[in-house]
């Protein structure tokens, strides 16, 4: 049987995925979940509004909070979406309250899907491989763009990289830098004044394949946590 694959967008598009879903933040919010997951965070929780994550911080003091909003923290944040914080602090065995502008939006409205994942190019290859394993009829590949309003060239290069590889299609991953070094998404990288984008997020979040497991949204419990799961 043929794998069906999907290729959507936005909020709207995360609501009409079916079988397993790919929610891709690219630039960074998926990338910044793989880098916290890598330095040893239990659970991260996505939230869609940042008064619930406010409230949930309040209710659990010693879960850490990570938003943005227009690419920038929020106020009273622990961090902001950004790979390069991330890396640099002491996470082991912490639950990180998550929401943002684009990526997170996705994954609190994919709700029709049979298993919702984060899609990343620091851990594409691992997804391609678990989607594999699971044997789907249907994929549904979400890009979830710049503020999930206007699409984005890094997500809709990660989306081609997904769908050629569950293809069995050859994709080569040594140009992906290059291609965005100068779009839109990553101008903000490489403006010394845009001090809540550090150029370093650039690298991090382009570093394809970098890790070996995959971020499953586990809605067994409330709220539902994404939680690693090596591939």
């Amino acid at each position: 049987m043929t794998l069906q694959i999907d290729i959507v967008d936005f909020v709207a598009g995360a609501r009409a995925a079916r079988g397993v879903a790919v929610v891709i933040d690219v630039f960074r919010a998926f990338s910044v979940a793989c880098y916290a997951f890598a330095g040893g965070v239990s659970r991260v929780i996505p939230v869609g509004e940042i008064e619930v994550a406010r409230r949930l911080k309040r209710e659990n003091p010693a879960f850490l909070a990570i938003g943005e909003r227009h690419a920038r923290k929020l106020e009273g944040f622990d961090f902001g979406n950004s790979p390069t914080e991330i890396v640099s602090a002491n996470l082991s065995g912490k639950t990180l309250l998550h929401t943002t502008h684009a990526g997170t939006q996705g994954l609190v409205n994919a709700i029709h899907a049979d298993v919702v994942l984060t899609g990343a190019l620091v851990n594409a290859a691992a997804i391609c491989r678990y989607i594999r394993a699971l044997a789907p009829e249907r994929v549904s590949i979400v890009r979830m763009g710049r503020e999930a309003v206007e699409r984005s060239d890094e997500d809709d290069l990660c989306a081609e990289l997904l769908a050629a590889r569950l293809r069995g299609e050859p994709f080569d991953t040594s140009t992906l830098r290059d291609r965005l070094r100068g779009t839109r998404s990553a101008l903000k990288f490489f403006d010394p004044q845009a001090t809540w984008a550090p150029e370093r997020d650039f690298e991090l979040c382009t570093d394809a394949d970098r890790f070996d497991f995959v971020l499953r949204l586990n809605r067994a419990s409330e709220p539902p946590f994404l939680e690693r799961i090596d591939s």
